[in-house]
Parts: C-alpha cells; sequence; structure tokens
C-alpha cells in the first residue's frame, strides 16, 4: 500500500509551469550576455526539466513539488541570460546596502526547494520507515549535489575561457563563495523540508503503521 499526499490529477498545473518556463527560456534565448556562458548554465536546466518530463507519467509528484521546482527552473533560466551577478537585482542590493549582486544566492537558495519532492517521493514510494530518514535525506542530499555542482563549475571554469569561467563561477571576488553557495543550498533545503513536515504531519504519524500494513 502506499501513502498518498495528495488527492491532484489534473496535469493543468504541471503544464502552466511548463509552459511558462518556455516562455522564459525563449525569450532570454534571445541576445545572451555570453552565449558560451548560457549554455553553461542552461544545459543543467534542460536536464532537470527534461528529467522531470519523463518521470511525470511514472510518478506523478503534487503541484506544491512541481511549484517549488520551478523557481529554480525560472531563476537560473534568467541568470543564464545576463550570468548571475549581472541580473537587475539593484534594488535588493541598495535596500540591504549588500556589496555585491546576491541573486545567485537566490537561486541556490531555490535549489533546496527540491528536498520537498525528494521527501515526497520517499513517503509515496514507501522507501523510509522513519520520520527522521525522511527529515535529514532530503537535506544531506541536497548539499551533497550543491558540493558536486561546485566542483563542476570549478572545472568549467578552470579549462573554459576565462571570461566566461568567471561568469560562471559568479563569484564576484569572494574568496568563500562556493562555500556559502552550498550553505545557501542546504539552507533552501531545511525550509523546503520544514514546509514538507507541516504540510504532512498527520501522514507523517502514521508512517511506520502504514508500511507495515
Amino acid at each position: 500500500m502506499t501513502i498518498s499526499l495528495s488527492q491532484e490529477t489534473s496535469w493543468k498545473i504541471p503544464l502552466l509551469l511548463l509552459s511558462f518556463y518556455a516562455a522564459v527560456f525563449g525569450i532570454c534565448a534571445i541576445a545572451p550576455y555570453d552565449r558560451s556562458v548560457w549554455w553553461a548554465e542552461n544545459i543543467p536546466v534542460l536536464v532537470v526539466v527534461g528529467a522531470l518530463v519523463w518521470l511525470a507519467p511514472k510518478h506523478r509528484l503534487s503541484n506544491t513539488s512541481y511549484a517549488l521546482m520551478s523557481v529554480f527552473i525560472i531563476l537560473h533560466t534568467i541568470g543564464g541570460h545576463y550570468t548571475f551577478e549581472r541580473v537587475p537585482f539593484d534594488w535588493v542590493t541598495n535596500t540591504f546596502g549588500f556589496d555585491r549582486n546576491h541573486y545567485d544566492r537566490l537561486a541556490h537558495f531555490s535549489v533546496g526547494f527540491y528536498a520537498f519532492p525528494i521527501a515526497e517521493v520517499l513517503m509515496t514510494r514507501r522507501l523510509v520507515r522513519t520520520r527522521w530518514i525522511v527529515s535529514l535525506f532530503p537535506v544531506f542530499a541536497i548539499a551533497s549535489v550543491a558540493g558536486l555542482y561546485e566542483i563542476i563549475e570549478w572545472q568549467y571554469a578552470t579549462y573554459a575561457d576565462a571570461k566566461a569561467g568567471i561568469a560562471v563561477l559568479g563569484s564576484q571576488g569572494d574568496i568563500w563563495d562556493a562555500q556559502k553557495d552550498i550553505l545557501a543550498d542546504t539552507l533552501g533545503a531545511i525550509l523546503a523540508t520544514s514546509l514538507f513536515f507541516y504540510l504532512h504531519k498527520h501522514e507523517l504519524k502514521t508512517l511506520r503503521h502504514t508500511i507495515q500494513d
């Protein structure tokens, strides 16, 4: 027996989100700041979108999961158009007195939102027996992916054109940029997992009993 976290069967919301992404992608593909950077930033996003489309018929996630996942996809696509350090984000920088453009931190924070669907899959597929694993595994998974992505960025910056490499890194002179990006990813995961626990506290209470049945 599976655990049902959602009664949603309509594909209206996921299709609207996919259509919105397609529109944003099309607009941002027009005259980006640097075409090589645009490709470097958008290839991972296209892989994510393609994987979600391929998996959708096999496992229908909740509308909340699709909405949360779309945040990173949209933010990253916009960042690929401008390069992250050049995204028009001055109102935030000026309001809080930051000395750098923190749009990339926001995008990294949104990566953590993928902890929500990870927790959802753990529940609906009956892959775990305790709430501790539901709470910890998604956060650890996101932190691991964040670290791996920073390594990939480092290798790209090493072998790519110098200008494109710096643009993809987006460190803006911060020697601790990679560590802060990983922290942003992880904090986003903690928030998303906390949201999952809040929305599905009743299902989580019966997790062990449901699996044993």
